[in-house]
Protein backbone atom coordinates (compact mmCIF):
# COMPACT_ATOMS: atom_id res chain seq x y z
CA UNK A 1 0.00 0.00 0.00
CA UNK A 2 0.99 3.92 -0.57
CA UNK A 3 2.32 5.78 2.42
CA UNK A 4 -0.13 7.99 3.57
CA UNK A 5 0.31 11.24 2.30
CA UNK A 6 -0.78 15.17 3.55
CA UNK A 7 -2.39 17.52 1.68
CA UNK A 8 0.14 19.53 -0.33
CA UNK A 9 0.54 22.43 -2.46
CA UNK A 10 4.11 23.12 -4.96
CA UNK A 11 5.80 26.23 -5.28
CA UNK A 12 7.49 26.07 -8.44
CA UNK A 13 9.14 28.67 -11.28
CA UNK A 14 12.57 29.15 -13.06
CA UNK A 15 15.73 30.21 -11.48
CA UNK A 16 15.79 32.68 -9.60
CA UNK A 17 12.24 33.76 -9.38
CA UNK A 18 12.29 34.22 -5.68
CA UNK A 19 11.80 30.67 -4.21
CA UNK A 20 13.71 30.42 -1.85
CA UNK A 21 13.00 34.25 -0.57
CA UNK A 22 9.68 32.94 -0.30
CA UNK A 23 9.69 29.68 1.62
CA UNK A 24 11.70 31.27 4.42
CA UNK A 25 9.38 33.92 4.70
CA UNK A 26 6.20 31.21 5.07
CA UNK A 27 7.83 28.95 7.25
CA UNK A 28 7.19 29.29 11.02
CA UNK A 29 5.68 28.09 14.02
CA UNK A 30 2.72 29.96 13.45
CA UNK A 31 2.40 28.31 9.96
CA UNK A 32 -0.76 25.86 9.68
CA UNK A 33 1.48 23.99 7.10
CA UNK A 34 4.70 22.89 7.12
CA UNK A 35 7.67 23.69 4.20
CA UNK A 36 9.69 20.93 2.63
CA UNK A 37 12.57 21.50 0.63
CA UNK A 38 16.29 19.79 -0.05
CA UNK A 39 17.52 23.23 0.49
CA UNK A 40 20.54 23.36 3.19
CA UNK A 41 18.36 25.23 5.81
CA UNK A 42 15.91 22.92 5.73
CA UNK A 43 17.49 19.54 5.78
CA UNK A 44 17.86 17.71 9.30
CA UNK A 45 21.43 16.96 10.36
CA UNK A 46 21.31 13.67 9.41
CA UNK A 47 20.32 14.81 5.89
CA UNK A 48 23.45 15.94 5.02
CA UNK A 49 24.37 13.96 2.52
CA UNK A 50 21.86 15.33 0.37
CA UNK A 51 24.21 18.53 0.25
CA UNK A 52 26.98 17.11 -0.76
CA UNK A 53 25.47 15.23 -3.33
CA UNK A 54 23.81 18.10 -5.02
CA UNK A 55 26.88 20.18 -5.51
CA UNK A 56 28.59 17.27 -6.50
CA UNK A 57 25.90 16.95 -9.50
CA UNK A 58 26.33 20.28 -10.35
CA UNK A 59 30.22 20.15 -10.34
CA UNK A 60 31.10 16.68 -11.04
CA UNK A 61 28.20 15.35 -13.43
CA UNK A 62 26.34 18.11 -15.12
CA UNK A 63 29.36 20.60 -15.23
CA UNK A 64 31.45 17.53 -16.72
CA UNK A 65 30.07 17.54 -20.61
CA UNK A 66 30.45 14.18 -21.84
CA UNK A 67 31.58 12.56 -18.50
CA UNK A 68 28.28 11.38 -17.71
CA UNK A 69 25.06 10.51 -19.51
CA UNK A 70 21.87 12.28 -19.27
CA UNK A 71 20.44 8.98 -17.63
CA UNK A 72 23.06 9.04 -15.13
CA UNK A 73 22.38 12.60 -14.11
CA UNK A 74 18.80 11.45 -13.53
CA UNK A 75 20.14 9.16 -11.40
CA UNK A 76 21.89 10.89 -9.20
CA UNK A 77 19.50 13.91 -9.34
CA UNK A 78 16.43 11.27 -7.70
CA UNK A 79 18.09 11.43 -4.13
CA UNK A 80 16.28 14.65 -3.73
CA UNK A 81 13.15 13.82 -5.49
CA UNK A 82 12.76 10.78 -3.33
CA UNK A 83 13.37 12.62 -0.26
CA UNK A 84 10.97 14.78 -0.89
CA UNK A 85 8.19 12.43 -1.31
CA UNK A 86 9.55 11.01 1.78
CA UNK A 87 9.55 13.82 3.59
CA UNK A 88 5.88 14.37 3.00
CA UNK A 89 5.03 11.09 4.04
CA UNK A 90 6.69 12.16 7.32
CA UNK A 91 3.77 13.82 8.96
CA UNK A 92 0.87 13.33 6.53
CA UNK A 93 -1.51 14.83 9.13
CA UNK A 94 -0.18 18.26 8.55
CA UNK A 95 -0.56 20.25 5.38
CA UNK A 96 2.65 21.06 3.13
CA UNK A 97 4.50 23.61 0.69
CA UNK A 98 6.76 21.69 -1.20
CA UNK A 99 9.49 23.10 -2.86
CA UNK A 100 9.33 22.69 -6.67
CA UNK A 101 8.55 18.75 -6.14
CA UNK A 102 10.06 16.49 -8.56
CA UNK A 103 8.59 18.94 -11.64
CA UNK A 104 11.49 21.44 -11.90
CA UNK A 105 14.44 18.30 -11.53
CA UNK A 106 12.20 16.68 -14.19
CA UNK A 107 12.33 19.37 -16.61
CA UNK A 108 15.87 19.56 -16.17
CA UNK A 109 16.59 16.16 -16.96
CA UNK A 110 14.56 16.42 -19.97
CA UNK A 111 16.61 19.67 -21.12
CA UNK A 112 19.74 17.69 -20.60
CA UNK A 113 18.52 14.66 -22.73
CA UNK A 114 17.01 12.26 -20.33
CA UNK A 115 13.81 11.94 -22.22
CA UNK A 116 12.73 8.44 -22.19
CA UNK A 117 14.63 7.52 -18.75
CA UNK A 118 12.22 5.20 -17.10
CA UNK A 119 13.14 7.31 -13.71
CA UNK A 120 10.82 10.32 -15.08
CA UNK A 121 7.82 8.15 -15.23
CA UNK A 122 8.52 6.44 -11.68
CA UNK A 123 8.49 10.59 -11.01
CA UNK A 124 5.33 11.10 -12.37
CA UNK A 125 3.42 8.08 -10.49
CA UNK A 126 4.16 9.78 -7.11
CA UNK A 127 1.29 11.61 -4.93
CA UNK A 128 -0.25 15.03 -6.76
CA UNK A 129 -0.63 18.02 -4.86
CA UNK A 130 -3.75 19.58 -4.89
CA UNK A 131 -2.36 22.98 -6.50
CA UNK A 132 0.47 24.32 -8.17
CA UNK A 133 1.81 27.99 -6.88
CA UNK A 134 3.86 29.32 -9.62
CA UNK A 135 6.16 32.06 -9.41
CA UNK A 136 7.03 33.63 -12.88
CA UNK A 137 9.49 35.89 -13.99
CA UNK A 138 10.84 37.41 -16.90
CA UNK A 139 14.30 36.13 -17.91
CA UNK A 140 15.62 39.51 -17.94
CA UNK A 141 14.37 39.89 -14.41
CA UNK A 142 16.24 36.69 -13.17
CA UNK A 143 19.56 37.59 -15.24
CA UNK A 144 19.65 40.55 -13.11
CA UNK A 145 19.29 38.74 -10.21
CA UNK A 146 21.70 36.41 -11.07
CA UNK A 147 24.70 38.95 -10.89
CA UNK A 148 24.47 38.99 -14.63
CA UNK A 149 25.64 35.35 -14.46
CA UNK A 150 27.86 35.64 -12.07
CA UNK A 151 25.65 33.66 -9.54
CA UNK A 152 24.71 30.72 -12.53
CA UNK A 153 25.31 26.98 -11.89
CA UNK A 154 25.79 24.66 -15.06
CA UNK A 155 22.58 23.48 -14.80
CA UNK A 156 21.02 27.46 -15.11
CA UNK A 157 22.17 28.15 -19.00
CA UNK A 158 23.25 26.48 -22.28
CA UNK A 159 26.59 26.46 -23.18
CA UNK A 160 29.99 26.26 -21.86
CA UNK A 161 30.17 29.47 -19.89
CA UNK A 162 27.18 31.43 -18.48
CA UNK A 163 25.97 34.09 -21.08
CA UNK A 164 22.09 36.16 -21.77
CA UNK A 165 21.69 34.12 -24.57
CA UNK A 166 22.31 31.00 -23.26
CA UNK A 167 20.53 31.78 -19.97
CA UNK A 168 17.73 33.30 -21.63
CA UNK A 169 16.54 29.98 -24.32
CA UNK A 170 17.45 27.78 -20.95
CA UNK A 171 15.09 29.51 -18.53
CA UNK A 172 12.48 30.17 -21.53
CA UNK A 173 12.70 26.16 -22.00
CA UNK A 174 12.42 25.68 -18.74
CA UNK A 175 9.38 27.55 -18.26
CA UNK A 176 7.84 25.61 -20.85
CA UNK A 177 8.97 22.25 -19.47
CA UNK A 178 7.95 22.89 -16.35
CA UNK A 179 4.22 24.00 -17.74
CA UNK A 180 3.98 20.63 -20.13
CA UNK A 181 4.32 18.58 -16.60
CA UNK A 182 2.07 20.11 -14.54
CA UNK A 183 -0.58 20.88 -17.37
CA UNK A 184 -3.11 18.42 -15.86
CA UNK A 185 -2.77 20.11 -12.50
CA UNK A 186 -4.53 23.04 -11.31
CA UNK A 187 -1.99 26.00 -11.44
CA UNK A 188 -1.79 30.08 -9.95
CA UNK A 189 0.46 32.03 -11.61
CA UNK A 190 1.84 34.79 -9.72
CA UNK A 191 4.00 37.60 -11.36
CA UNK A 192 6.80 38.60 -10.37
CA UNK A 193 6.39 41.22 -7.43
CA UNK A 194 8.89 44.17 -5.90
CA UNK A 195 9.31 42.83 -2.69
CA UNK A 196 9.17 39.00 -1.28
CA UNK A 197 7.02 39.86 1.54
CA UNK A 198 4.12 40.36 -1.62
CA UNK A 199 5.22 37.94 -3.29
CA UNK A 200 5.12 35.89 0.06
CA UNK A 201 1.87 37.30 1.13
CA UNK A 202 0.17 36.62 -2.06
CA UNK A 203 1.29 33.02 -1.57
CA UNK A 204 -0.38 32.33 1.70
CA UNK A 205 -3.59 33.46 0.44
CA UNK A 206 -3.26 30.56 -2.33
CA UNK A 207 -2.60 28.51 0.90
CA UNK A 208 -5.41 29.63 2.75
CA UNK A 209 -8.21 28.71 0.03
CA UNK A 210 -6.37 25.40 -0.36
CA UNK A 211 -5.50 24.12 3.04
CA UNK A 212 -8.70 25.85 5.18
Amino acid sequence: MPEPCPAFCVLLGPDYAGKSSAMSLLQGAESPWRTVSVDDDYLAPEHALLTQLRRNVVQEVAGRAGAWSPDFLATMLQTAVVHLRDQLGDDPATPAVVDSYYYKFLAKCRLAGAHDSVLLSWWRSFPQPRRVVYLDVAPDSAWRRSGEGADLNCLEYYGDHPTWDGFSRYQTDLAKTMHDEIAHLPVTVIEAQERPEQTAAAIRKVLANEFG
